[in-house]
């Protein structure tokens, strides 16, 4: 170690650097313990006016030092006392006067034998390095030939075409070629054949799809929450999808990481920035909350989570290892840890609908051609109300969607929604009955609701009742609805109900004294303002709920009666409602004042004809016509409107504090939005207040993370694409580049792709042709015993090391040789899973559907956390409950028996042999095999196999053959 050797060979004759020499020493061994607000033992080490009080160090004299004889005794540090050389170092710079420097001590500064500092090498900016000279034919190789001369080795030769198509397109496409592009490939004998290859492959839309599952690994994309519940996220897809599109549109990276950390701040009206927002809650979500306090740590371990996600997907740091301490190994602060949550302290995981422009303008537009619509009806329908009703109806009176007149009937009045009983409800001339055990209901809607009116009027059988619903809208099933009720949360009041109070709030009125005929009335706009009527009158005073509910057409039904299904307890009202009436928006107070004046009157369709001339009637129904057409285009509008993902929504971040140990019951100083400082370019300073909005944060976060002089986010992500081609990055590490990550094997070229990268526009695509260009990706992959005794790992990358197929890209190429891989690119998850619910627990059991919208390809598989994922798992599919940058690769017992038993496998076997029987009916078993060959090792079987398949295939069959390929190692291998 280079600090030991520095330490054993110091002399008196060299003078002491603090700075260099003992404040590493300090740092790395002390100041755990003994800095921060509350050191132990009240001995502060980290400044000179602290470590010098109570003289604990005594300048030229260590005997009299009590700071130097704990260390001399053994007794500090404890446990591991510092070896002899750390020690005389310690000594003698007391001996020699104690001259302090840097204060307070910056544990950070240098890098030592325990630890990174500033001046670590992937905190230094990324220079284009020279190239070297040598016989290279890319810049790649060049580098790559450099260390292998120092290592008196020589790269191996060219493979094959057909390896290298092979090879290629499994690297960019996670398909195996098919039989015709294998031939394609050989016969074109241009110098530009190779390269064509390239081209085409990186335009394929199979690109994004191999790149997204890879990147879905490091950020640990999972469909379901995790921990006891573990509910499912069935509209997490968006997130899955709009990665697909980017990497196969090249969106350069740094737009790609801005619009994954801060798309919705930065282009609020695009539904592909807000997709990308994905990445935010792509982690776990622990939906079981207890106290105040467990709530409060379980935040704090959900900002780590993402922290930790933030700064190793895109910095390579370990962020989150500094939530408790300073981070042992990297130069990264506790307070630095916090200044870097604060900016994520707003995202919260939820459901959120996708912005578009222009159905939004469209439905603005049929909602306004829809009111100049009801405009027209309301004037011709006025004289007739005024007809019947008298001088009650001289002043415009709304129009329902629905009403009922239960004095007269159960039927809807105005259109289909006719009611039906539970239970006998007796009607009598005051209305419908309810005892507490009977309920009104309608047949589902035909239409949406989200902006609404409830309107009834009702006489309760006594004012002790706690939560009687009168009027609800609400889900079939009774999960979501809105509710008239009286006196659930305040006694003898009237409320707005919701399931789990969610849209609930006190209106504040007055409380009934007498059981009497009243007339309640609640609107419900569409910015959430919902107001309470009573008798005509405001009752209490509206108030904003923090959501609005939409009402699916054909989910959604009216109860009266009933607050909610299913029905029971103080659901159930006691009381009699005489009538009723449904609103499709929310009224005016001189509307519901005008409303309330016709004491529930209801006019049905045929009185308001009977009193108009035949001119009106026919433009009343044309009216009709149109405004129901208008309904319709705004309904199919509004449930695409409707239509939630799953991505980051926002809550109020508070301020952050730094949270001494990392515990929440003992916060300390109030830290501002911020960098980390060891990432000194862009400067990591937001020069943000620390209340500064949730927008801003995030915005500066993502500026600073993508800043072009950032030297850590070309370098993390050219190493990333490295190591999808090579199986392992230039630093084998893809998620670490601190001091705990591997040493990068290539330096130089290292930061050359890094630059070469960012001089790019930051083209991913451009960066991968680069790398799958070079010679060393070409190479054979034979072993060499010279080479392999030198460099067994292949680390200097002499050949192009073999690789086994991962988990999808095995389900996909047995899908795909079946002739059964269905292409269809985009859209929810299919899932392959028996979801049970038990227990407040969902379980996922693995199954094996059949059917084309199971043979989608391996990306598009709804993916749980906690799940046996069946044949995947056998091959190391990694789970989805933390990162995968880089999976792990087993071989087992078990795959070999999956292989051979699975049912999965098992019918692939059978479709591949039907597919080959029904492409070639004529043909010789010869001709059969040769088509297996082609078909699964994408190249001609030998005379010896050709000889070993037949007698097999006759006995047994072509499916028993299928199954002996799929089981061999060339098949499972890409060389």
């Amino acid at each position: 170690m280079v600090i030991l050797l520095f330490l054993t060979s110091f002399t008196q004759a060299q003078p002491l650097d603090f700075d260099k020499h003992i404040a590493p020493l300090i740092a790395s061994k002390c100041l755990d313990c003994h800095s921060g607000p509350k050191p132990k033992g009240g001995l502060d080490l980290s400044r000179k006016d602290k470590a010098f009080a109570r003289k604990n160090i005594v300048a030229g004299k260590p005997d009299d030092s009590p700071f130097w004889q704990r260390i001399a005794d053994g007794e500090m540090p404890p446990k591991k006392p510092l070896p002899e050389a750390e020690r005389k170092l310690l000594k003698d710079w007391i001996a020699a006067g104690a001259a302090w420097g840097t204060d307070p001590i910056d544990p950070f500064r240098f890098t030592s034998a325990s630890r990174a500092g500033y001046d670590w090498w992937a905190l230094k900016p990324v220079e284009r390095p020279a190239v070297p000279v040598n016989d290279g034919s890319t810049v790649i190789d060049r580098f790559l030939i450099e260390k292998l001369n120092e290592a008196k080795l020589k790269p191996s030769p060219m493979t094959d075409k057909r390896t290298l198509i092979r090879r290629l397109t499994y690297d960019l496409t996670g398909l195996p070629p098919a039989p015709a592009e294998v031939e394609a490939f050989l016969k074109d004998e241009s110098p530009a054949a190779y390269e064509k290859l390239v081209d085409r492959l990186l335009a394929s839309p199979h690109f994004g799809e191999r790149q997204a599952r890879a990147w879905m690994d490091v950020v640990r994309f999972g469909e379901s929450d995790g921990f006891e519940r573990n509910m499912g996220r069935k509209t997490a897809w968006p997130y899955r999808d709009w990665l697909i599109r980017s990497f196969n549109a090249d969106v350069p990276y740094d737009r790609f990481v801005r619009l994954q950390l801060a798309g919705d701040v930065l282009e609020p009206a695009s539904p592909e920035a807000v997709r990308a927002t994905g990445f935010l809650v792509a982690g776990v979500h622990n939906t079981v909350l207890g106290s105040d306090e467990m709530r409060i740590i379980a935040r704090q371990d959900e900002l780590e989570d993402l922290a930790g996600a933030v700064g190793q997907t895109f910095l390579g740091l370990t962020v989150n290892c500094a939530r408790c301490h300073d981070h042992k190994f990297d130069p990264i602060s506790q307070k630095d840890y916090y200044r870097f949550v604060s900016a994520l302290s707003g995202v919260a995981h939820g459901e959120r609908p996708l912005p578009d422009e222009g159905r939004d303008r469209k439905l603005a537009d049929l909602d306004k051609s829809a009111t100049e619509v009801k405009l027209a009806l309301t004037a011709i329908e006025t004289l007739a109300r005024q007809a019947i009703l008298g001088q009650a109806a001289a002043e415009p009176v709304p129009t329902a969607v629905a009403a009922w007149d239960f004095r007269k009937g159960l039927k809807d009045l105005i259109g289909t929604l006719d009611t039906k009983p539970h239970l006998e409800v007796k009607l009598t001339e005051t209305g419908a009955m309810l005892n507490g055990n009977m309920f009104l209901r309608t047949p589902p809607l035909a239409f949406a609701v989200r902006a609404k009116t409830l309107e009834a009027w009702v006489k309760l059988d006594n004012i002790e009742q706690r939560g009687g619903g009168v009027m609800s809208i609400g889900t079939l099933n009774g999960d979501v609805f809105d509710s008239i009720v009286f006196g659930e949360q305040n006694p003898a009041h009237w409320m707005a109900g919701s399931n789990g109070f969610q849209r609930t709030q006190s209106f504040n009125g007055s409380p009934e004294k007498t059981p009497e005929l009243v007339h309640v009335a609640i609107t419900y706009a569409a910015d959430g303002t919902i107001t309470g009527y009573r008798d005509g009158k405001p009752y209490g005073k509206p108030y904003v709920a923090k959501e609005v509910v939409e009402f699916a057409a054909a989910k959604t039904e009216i109860l009266f009666g009933c607050r909610h299904l299913p029905i029971g307890g103080n659901k159930m009202l006691l009381g009699t409602v005489a009538a009723a009436r449904l609103y499709d928006r929310a009224l005016t107070p001189e509307e519901v004042a005008a409303s309330h004046r016709l004491n529930g009157q209801i006019i049905s369709d045929a009185e308001i004809n009977g009193k108009l001339n035949e001119a009106d009637r026919a433009k009343r129904k044309q009216l009709q016509a149109s405004l129901a057409t208008l309904y319709r285009e705004r309904d199919a509008l509004r449930k695409v409107a409707s239509e939630k993902a799953y991505l980051a929504t926002t809550t109020a971040p508070g301020l952050t504090r730094v949270l001494l140990r990392g515990q929440v019951t003992d916060p300390a100083e109030v830290v501002a939005a911020g960098g980390i400082s060891s990432v000194m370019k862009p400067s990591p300073e937001f020069n943000l207040k620390p209340d500064a909005p949730e927008a801003d944060r995030r915005r500066k976060l993502a500026e600073w993370i993508t800043g072009p002089e950032n030297p850590l986010f070309p370098r993390v992500m050219a190493n990333r694409i490295w190591h999808s081609h090579f199986g392992v990055g230039l630093v084998e590490t893809p998620n670490d580049l601190g001091y705990n990550g591997g040493r990068p094997s290539h330096p130089a070229l290292l930061d050359w792709l890094a630059a070469e990268f960012r001089a790019g526009g930051f083209s991913m695509k451009k960066l991968h042709k680069t790398i799958v260009m070079s010679a060393a990706y070409r190479q054979t992959s034979a072993i060499r015993p010279e080479a392999q005794e030198k460099d067994a790992d292949n680390r200097l990358l002499w050949r192009k090391k073999p690789s086994r197929l991962d988990a999808e890209s095995l389900r996909d190429t047995l899908l795909s040789v079946a002739g059964l891989l269905n292409p269809e690119i985009g859209g929810p998850s299919f899932s392959d899973y028996q979801e049970t619910f038990l227990n407040g627990t969902t379980y996922f059991e693995p199954a094996d559907p059949v059917g084309p919208e199971f043979h989608r390809r391996s990306v598009y598989r709804f993916r749980p956390r906690g799940a046996n994922v069946g044949l995947l798992d056998t091959f190391d599919c990694p789970d989805p409950a933390s990162a995968a940058p880089r999976r792990a690769m087993t071989t087992t017992p078990l795959q070999a028996l999956a292989l051979w038993n699975n049912g999965f496998v098992l019918r692939m076997a059978d479709a591949t042999a039907k597919r080959i029987e029904a492409e070639l009916p004529k043909e010789t078993a010869e001709g059969k095999i040769r088509r297996l060959w082609q078909l699964t090792l994408q190249r001609e079987p030998s005379a010896d196999e050709i000889k070993l398949a037949g007698p097999l295939m006759q006995k047994h069959g072509l499916k028993a053959l299928c199954r002996a390929v799929f089981n061999g190692n060339e098949f499972m291998t890409v060389e």
